[in-house]
C-alpha cells in the first residue's frame, strides 16, 4: 500500500460532507476487463484448454486467486494456483503495454478531483506490479493513496480494502464515495460501510439502499458525489 495523504485541512471541501473518494480501476477507470479475460483466454488455450464464455461472469472483479482458482477447477488444467498467477500477470502487463484505454470520464473526473484537493485513493484487487504499471497512465498525482490486492490480508468482496484506504486517508467509510463496476468491489464497499455508485462493466448491478447505478462515469463528477452524502443517508 502506497500513501500520501494529504493535509487535514483538504480532507473535505467546503460544505461538504463527502470526506473522501474511493476509486477500483479495471472496468472502472481503464477499460481493462475484457483484457483479463482475454489473456486468461490464451493461457488457458496454451494449456489446451477452452474457457466458456459464461464463466466471464464469474471470474470479472475477483481477486485472483479467486478467479484462477476456479478457472483451474473448471477446467481441470494442470498447473498450480501460483504458477497460473505469474502467467497471468505476466500477459496482462504485456496487453497494458500495448494499449491502455481509460473509461470515459475517468480523466475529467480525476482532474476535477485533484483540482478540488479531494482525497482520492486507487483501491483494486489487481497485483502492486499491476498497478504501478496503470498509474504510469492515470497519473499517479492523482491518488493519495493505492490500495492493491496483494497488500491487504483479505481483498474484495471482502470490506478490508476500503476499509484500508478510508483509514489511511484519515476518513470516515461512511462519508466515502466508491466508484466500482462489478458486483464483487460493490459488494466490498458495501460491507466497508461506504457510499457506492456502480457503473457496470461486464454483469449488470441493481440499485439499492446506499447504491447509485450510472451508465457511465461521465454522469460523475464532484458535485454528484457529495450529493450522495445527503440523498442517502
Amino acid at each position: 500500500m502506497t500513501s500520501t495523504v494529504p493535509a487535514l485541512g483538504t480532507r473535505t471541501a467546503e460544505g461538504s460532507a463527502l470526506q473522501a473518494v474511493l476509486l477500483d480501476m479495471d472496468g472502472t477507470l481503464v477499460d481493462t476487463e475484457g483484457f483479463w479475460w482475454d489473456v486468461e483466454t490464451e493461457v488457458f488455450a496454451s494449456l489446451g484448454h477452452t474457457l466458456d464464455d459464461s464463466w466471464r461472469h464469474v471470474v470479472v472483479g475477483g481477486p485472483m486467486t479467486r478467479s484462477a482458482g476456479f478457472l483451474i477447477e473448471a477446467t481441470g488444467a494442470d498447473i498450480t494456483l501460483a504458477e497460473l498467477s505469474v502467467l497471468l500477470n505476466d500477459g496482462f502487463e504485456e496487453r497494458i503495454g500495448r494499449d491502455l484505454p481509460l473509461m470515459p470520464g475517468a480523466a475529467r473526473l480525476l482532474a476535477e478531483l485533484s483540482a478540488h484537493d479531494v482525497p482520492t485513493a486507487l483501491v483494486s484487487a489487481s497485483h502492486r506490479r499491476i498497478i504501478d504499471r496503470v498509474l504510469k497512465s492515470l497519473g499517479p498525482e492523482h491518488f493519495a493513496l493505492t490500495v492493491a490486492g496483494d497488500e491487504v490480508p483479505r481483498t474484495k468482496p471482502h470490506p478490508d480494502p476500503y476499509l484500508a484506504a478510508a483509514a489511511g486517508l484519515g476518513a470516515d467509510p461512511a462519508r466515502c464515495a466508491v466508484v466500482e463496476d462489478t458486483a464483487t468491489g460493490v459488494a466490498a464497499a458495501e460491507a466497508a460501510g461506504c457510499h457506492v455508485v456502480a457503473v457496470p462493466s461486464v454483469a449488470p448491478i441493481t440499485p439499492a439502499a446506499r447504491r447509485t447505478v450510472v451508465t457511465s462515469l461521465e454522469e460523475v463528477d464532484l458535485t454528484f458525489l457529495r450529493g450522495l452524502m445527503t440523498q442517502m443517508r
